[in-house]
């Protein structure tokens, strides 16, 4: 039996909770992990079961191996095989974006990280632009190169893209289509932070251990405000900050965080 097969048969999706923070890894390094039909399911359970989790507080998306993700798995759409072959069905339920992973991934009110190792191209950039944040190996690459493939961004880059860096950079960045090393992505704000390759994924979970120690219900209310001030007018927004503010007022990790601010200690919220 090869290699890669025995890696095909792995779950192409890892899905591990330590404390307060969810870990989701692309488990397909054989081929960088790009996307197949049971990877693109399994991710959207993985990121549904976290956010449903009364536990996690955060989470951590990153990649096997060496690369983030490569985008759809061409091998196996051209074997017949994979998403957008023909007669395998994936291209279909693709049609239903209700349930699949970069829609979730704008859905979900809990904190997501990216640990972006390796190269992020096609549907993987796509993935990590839907993220919240994103941290980037030293040797991290983000590849826009859509347009020299005869497509369009496919899951929500051409949404993110022009609210992340404004549509002059957007333009230049999706139509020139030239790859992005780590310090060019944190000079265009697509990237949080550089790290070294090996301290990545440490440093992304040491980030979302510390938003876990901020109330969790606050976070996910800011986020959902966060997600709904993009489309709403300015007196629709602030009536419903208001509305969310009276709701946080009458938890016990409002008073929690009052008391310890008074006390002068640290609060230990307990997301109710």
């Amino acid at each position: 039996m090869s290699d890669e097969t025995t890696t095909d048969e792995q779950d192409p999706v890892l899905y591990e909770v330590s404390g307060h923070v969810a870990t989701i890894t692309l488990n397909r390094p054989h081929r960088r992990n790009a996307i197949s039909t049971r990877m693109l399911s399994m991710l959207s359970d993985a990121l549904s079961e976290a956010d449903r989790s009364g536990d996690v507080r955060a989470i951590v998306l990153t990649g096997a191996g060496k690369g983030f993700c490569s985008g759809l798995d061409i091998k196996d759409a051209m074997s017949g095989s994979g998403i957008g072959s023909e007669g395998s069905g994936a291209a279909a339920n693709m049609m239903n974006t209700r349930d699949l992973p970069t829609s979730i991934l704008f859905e979900i009110d809990t904190p997501i990280i990216a640990a972006v190792n390796g190269a992020a191209a096609g549907y993987g950039l796509d993935l990590a632009l839907g993220c919240d944040m994103r941290i980037l190996g030293e040797t991290s690459r983000l590849l826009p190169g859509f347009a020299k493939r005869g497509v369009v961004p496919e899951s929500g880059g051409t949404w993110y893209l022009p609210r992340l860096v404004g549509w002059a950079k957007a333009a230049e960045i999706g139509f020139l289509g030239r790859d992005l090393d780590a310090q060019q992505s944190l000079e265009l704000g697509l990237a949080n932070a550089v790290v070294a390759d090996d301290q990545l994924v440490a440093e992304a979970v040491s980030w979302g251990e510390e938003i876990a120690t901020n109330a969790p219900l606050a976070i996910r209310a800011m986020k959902r405000l966060y997600r709904h001030g993009l489309t709403e007018d300015f007196p629709a927004h602030t009536h419903h900050v208001l509305l969310q503010t009276m709701q946080l007022f009458g938890t016990k990790d409002f008073f929690e965080g009052i008391s310890s601010f008074a006390e002068g200690r640290d609060p230990e919220f307990k997301g109710r």
